[in-house]
């Protein structure tokens, strides 16, 4: 069986001590028993991944003295006490001064896992927290570009990536606005051996008509009024490295040409030069329309098209892969808790299946607008446009069927992968469960830690 997570318990007295390690272990944990605070101290540390369950009452060092060094070692590690009937009114002092929870003697063995489970989920999110901030504020050398989610189209996508990331093919990313284009184009990069060079973006349709050659191609001063000085573009900058454009349909039918030079011959000529200058780079353009009809209708260059539409990745919508939303709130949540400064929160299954009723005609986009309403505590992020719809056209058996499986992964989740513990929480026989894990296409191990 999975573990349910690491626990540091101390108590001086052995029978309390054996008796409760037995029971943290029979319910999954990880358990290490001390007999005293100071044996204690040595197993913690910023990144232990526990609690610490201790008694208040020991020789030497008691237990609040015990808490205050572990807090501060870390002072987000839920520390847990165990007190006699008379400490009741110390140990609400001691929660004012840090203490996650505090367990009464005697107390039953249902209780103290209980919380102990509830103090190790909180961990597991201060750390995974703390991971986010750091990946999100660490150097670009160790840059990861993570593709989320576990339904076919993703992995097809991620297999797609890795096949050609390492090599020096042009790429057509196809998707629809706000699924992520600009993401898979620096996981390409990052994936490529020109990862240390620049990853050079523009946005074609954001770009005013009147200065877009400039911008991509470069000037010479003097080339026109107000080029004071030579301008390097965004082609030549990209040397070495890639090139991103992005709604390349929107790129003017004059420049089209230029850049299809760009791309056969790889070199470029700036405004107002007659000079051709080499440039090695990688060209990644993506669309949300179908060239091959934009340039039938004249509106695509067909030459270009041709000559884009060699290596194609295509991201599929959000709504075609509504197994992945739980699973990537959960990771903007992450994200916008690092970046707000609160403690992430986690959606209910009913919420839950709301998120997986949506169309999200926003997609992943939309879906981190949520999650970020949600992490500042407006209650209705999650009474998302249309969510009174009925669940964006889904059937009464296809909302029923999307809540249970929402539960399932939600109860699978919080305990880890562990069986036991999750048809004990949904009260279901053994059977039935894994009935329905087959039903949906659902695998114990992908919740495993």
């Amino acid at each position: 069986m999975s573990s349910a997570g690491s626990v540091l318990f101390v108590d001086d007295e052995r029978p309390v001590r054996l008796a409760s390690q037995q029971a943290l272990e029979l319910a999954g944990f990880e358990v290490t028993a001390c007999d005293a605070a100071e044996r204690a101290l040595r197993h913690l540390g910023r990144d232990w991944p526990g609690c610490l369950v201790t008694d208040v009452r020991m020789p030497q060092m008691d237990g609040l003295e015990l808490m205050e060094r572990a807090l501060a070692l870390d002072p987000e590690l839920p520390v847990i006490l165990i007190t006699g009937h008379g400490d009741v009114p110390m140990a609400v002092e001691a929660m004012r001064n840090g203490a996650y929870d505090f367990l009464e003697k005697p107390f039953p063995s249902d209780r103290l896992v209980e919380v102990t489970r509830r103090a190790v989920e909180k961990r597991r999110l201060v750390l995974e927290n703390r991971r986010l901030r750091d990946q999100l504020s660490g150097a670009p050398t160790g840059e990861t570009y993570p593709i989320i989610g576990r339904t076919p189209g993703i992995e097809r996508l991620r297999a797609t990536i890795a096949a050609v990331a390492d090599t020096d093919a042009d790429v057509l990313v196809l998707g629809e606005t706000g699924t992520g284009k600009e993401l898979v184009a620096r996981a390409l990069h990052a994936g490529s051996a020109r990862r240390r060079s620049p990853f050079v973006a523009l946005n074609c349709g954001a770009m005013p008509e009147n200065i877009f050659e400039s911008e991509l191609f470069g000037h010479e001063a003097g080339a026109f009024t107000g080029a004071a000085k030579r301008r390097v573009g965004r082609i030549e900058h990209a040397s070495g490295g890639t090139l991103f454009l992005d709604e390349i349909e929107s790129m003017p039918l004059s420049l089209q040409v230029k850049l299809l030079r760009v791309i056969q011959e790889r070199v470029v000529e700036p405004l107002g030069s007659n000079e051709l200058i080499p440039v090695d780079l990688r060209v990644v353009a993506a669309t949300k329309v179908d060239l091959r009809q934009a340039s039938s209708a004249g509106k695509f260059r067909e030459d270009l098209y041709y000559r884009l539409n060699v290596v194609v990745v295509t991201i599929p919508p959000l709504r075609e892969r509504r197994d992945d939303i739980p699973l990537l709130f959960q990771h903007f949540v992450l994200q916008a808790a690092a970046r707000y400064n609160r403690d992430p929160r986690a959606p209910t299954p009913a919420q839950t299946q709301r998120l997986m009723a949506h169309d999200w005609p926003g997609n992943v986009r939309e879906l981190r607008n949520a999650a970020d309403r949600f992490v500042l505590g407006l209650d209705d992020a999650l009474g998302t446009p249309g969510a009174t719809t009925a669940g964006g056209g889904l059937s009464l058996a296809e909302q029923v069927d999307l809540f249970e499986k929402s539960l399932i992964e939600s109860e699978l989740g919080r305990h880890k992968g562990s069986v036991k513990a999750t048809i004990e929480a949904l009260n279901v026989p053994r059977k039935t469960f894994y009935d329905k894990l087959k039903r949906y296409g659902l695998s114990r191990e992908d919740f495993v830690e």
